[in-house]
């Protein structure tokens, strides 16, 4: 036995001072030390030993471990600090050239706009809700009373999942699920990720962002939607800024609207921004169609309420003053820079 162990002294240092490098100093120590190295297996045949024979063989397995241990710790100490060295040398520093500068982010121009716009309105009173990017064919059109021959569903407008399921058109279904909880008075805005089958050029894109806005409550009318708007035209667009509103159709809304504001290039004199007319179109609106307030389980008799809708991207072209909305995606570090 104690030939034994002399022979595994033996090897275990001649492996630890042959190894070049951490990798093969913790293979040695697995070897000899480790769960099924060879010294635990020496402690394992112990009751081959004569009773009397093993607190003597017990000791010099312990001393032969702490030998091993003890030259291994050392030997690694050393390797790590010739290493350290070694790599010292190889990264001198030049403290003479110019620093690296941070690269710091900000925020994306459609964030920018759409943070402006929430701030508008819950200084309003607002409340911000978003919803499924995915949604029922019956929260996107039914509610909403787009009947099922209507246009805007037809397959060259909408990505259908299946006959029931779409990737949402407009984010008036979070404006439905919310009027069905039945909790009134509602006051709220829905900005989101919207998709529609439109070919990219640089005013159309197959996903793009939309914010509308919902109030329901009692004695609302066409007066309380205007007022609203004109604020949110001021504050966004500036004090001197004037609404106008053209008569429209949308199959939620009755009476509806087309809401302009005065070019604030030119101050609604006439320039190149606006193609000479003074005024840009920013958003659709009108009082919510009895109808629909009737599928979401609310009493037109009691309640009335107005709807609203503005493209995010619409609202960041114009106030930036950006032409193609393909550069919002383009992620051009020259361009987002500006911002």
């Amino acid at each position: 036995m104690k030939e034994k162990l002399q022979s595994i002294r033996e090897e275990a240092l001649k492996q630890i001072h042959s190894a070049d490098m951490p990798e093969k100093l913790n293979d040695v120590r697995v070897r000899f030390l480790g769960k099924k190295g060879e010294l635990t297996a020496v402690l394992k045949g112990m009751k081959d030993v004569a009773a009397e024979e093993r607190p003597k063989v017990g000791q010099m397995v312990n001393e032969v471990r702490q030998e091993i241990e003890s030259i291994l710790d050392e030997t690694k100490r050393k390797m790590d600090e010739k290493i350290r060295e070694e790599k010292l040398k190889a990264e001198v520093i030049d403290v003479t050239l110019p620093s690296k500068k941070n690269v710091v982010g900000h925020r994306h121009p459609n964030t920018i706009a759409q943070e402006e716009v929430e701030r508008i309105f819950v200084g309003m009173g607002y409340e911000v809700i978003e919803g499924p990017e995915i949604e029922y064919d019956l929260y996107n059109f039914e509610k909403l009373n787009i009947p099922a021959d209507h246009p805007a569903k037809d397959e060259q407008d909408t990505f259908y999942i299946n006959k029931d399921i779409v990737l949402r058109t407009q984010t008036s279904p979070v404006q439905a699920r919310v009027m069905e909880q039945g909790k009134l008075p509602i006051r709220m805005i829905s900005p989101g990720r919207v998709f529609r089958s439109d070919e990219v050029d640089a005013t159309h894109s197959p996903s793009f962002h939309q914010i509308e806005g919902l109030v329901i409550d009692k004695n609302i009318s066409f007066a309380d939607l205007k007022g609203t708007l004109e604020v949110f035209a001021k504050e966004l667009f500036g004090p001197e800024t004037k609404t106008k509103f053209r008569p429209h159709h949308f199959p939620f809304t009755e009476p509806s609207a087309e809401v302009d504001v005065t070019c604030f290039k030119c101050g609604g004199k006439g320039c190149r921004f606006c193609k000479g007319s003074g005024w840009i179109e920013i958003l659709g609106c009108g009082m919510v169609h009895p109808h629909v307030l009737e599928m979401c389980g609310i009493d037109p008799n009691e309640y009335t309420g107005f709807a609203f809708g503005v493209g995010l991207e619409r609202i960041a072209l114009l106030k930036y003053e950006i032409d193609d909305m393909r550069l919002l995606y383009e992620n051009d570090i020259r361009f987002l820079k500006q911002f």
